[in-house]
């Protein structure tokens, strides 16, 4: 149903067109939900601090988390205090949770610990935002910042800048769900909020910042150790991903000159079990720092070489100088200051 619904989003076939009078209801409900925080009906909760929330209005994974860990550097690099909240998608409880090395990834959720791994943020998870910034802000007083995964639709958390992020797809055909793969209507939700448009694909399909993506030079193994993707050239590689799209990392692998005798490609936060792997046992393979939180994770019966590939992802300087423009007023009023010189940084 899902693959049948991914192809349907991409233009207005039959399929679509059965499903749009299912899409006019959502759009009634949406708008209807959006006025009544928008005319404080339902109470939206503000904090002391600037809230960035990085989310997207199109259904799917669309490098929402490479964007995050990207900001979180760049304000770490400027000596902000900054920290990280999220849903924590599919993990188990509700509760809010501060996310450490120690926390499993059951627990936490996938994105949040690679968060966490790879910036040293403070990361907090709940099912609600607005419990996780307070959690967060209770327990490091510093903040001066936090960065929201994810979290466009969800109004009780109220925001001071709004980034929506596309990949390849744009907009699909339009529609709302489930007609197509709109979660608000599109370009109307562009003059409701939203501040920065941010495109992580390859051939944006309307106007917005771009972005470059590619593979760093090196794999990690699962105790640290980074080994050089030139290395392996010549020997056979299986490669996995349990993401959005994994055919985009097996490509970028080839294209890095990598022979992939096998891939396996699995649902984004694919929930990995043993028997999963068993076609890969003896082999070397690559993976992304996403699914790599959780295979490290299990056990290794299979004998299987396993090597996490980091992407590094960099929005143009451009779309930085903007979000600075935006942020400077208000961590001015927060007694938080952003510093009046500074560098962008390569992430």
């Amino acid at each position: 149903m899902q693959q049948a619904l991914m192809k349907a989003w991409r233009g207005r076939g039959a399929l679509a067109r059965l499903l749009w009078p299912v899409a006019q209801l959502h759009r009634l409900l949406a708008g209807l939900r959006r006025a009544l925080y928008r005319r404080g009906l339902l109470p939206s909760r503000r904090f002391g601090v600037p809230v960035v929330v990085v989310g997207n209005v199109v259904a799917g994974g669309a490098g929402k988390t490479p964007l995050v860990m990207a900001l979180v550097k760049h304000f770490q690099a400027q000596g902000l205090a900054v920290g990280v909240v999220s849903r924590g998608y599919g993990r188990t409880g509700d509760d809010s949770l501060e996310v450490t090395p120690e926390t499993p990834v059951d627990r936490s959720g996938d994105e949040p610990a690679l968060v966490q791994h790879a910036t040293g943020a403070p990361v907090f998870v709940a099912r609600k935002r607005a419990d996780a910034v307070r959690d967060l802000l209770a327990a490091y007083p510093s903040t001066a910042l936090v960065v929201c995964d994810d979290g466009l639709q969800h109004y009780a958390l109220a925001r001071d800048v709004e980034i929506a992020v596309f990949d390849d797809r744009g907009v699909g055909n339009g529609w709302l769900l489930p007609a197509g793969p709109l979660r608000e209507p599109w370009p109307q939700r562009l003059h409701q909020g939203i501040d920065l448009v941010l495109h992580t694909g390859q051939t944006p399909a309307f106007a917005g910042f771009a972005s470059s993506r590619r593979l760093a030079d090196h794999a990690r193994t699962a105790d640290g150790r980074r080994v050089a993707l030139d290395s392996l050239r010549h020997q056979p590689l299986a490669a996995l991903a349990g993401i959005a799209s994994p055919e985009a990392f097996f490509a970028m692998l080839r294209a890095r000159g990598l022979p992939l005798a096998t891939t396996l490609a699995l649902p984004d936060h694919h929930d990995f079990a043993l028997a999963d792997l068993t076609a890969l046992a003896g082999q070397t393979v690559l993976c992304t720092e996403k699914d790599a939180v959780k295979l490290f994770a299990l056990p290794n019966p299979h004998g299987i070489g396993w090597l996490a590939v980091p992407l590094e992802f960099s929005p143009e300087p451009a779309f930085f100088d903007a979000l600075d423009a935006l942020l400077a007023p208000r961590l001015s009023l927060s007694r938080h200051p952003l510093p009046s010189s500074h560098g962008h940084q390569t992430h």
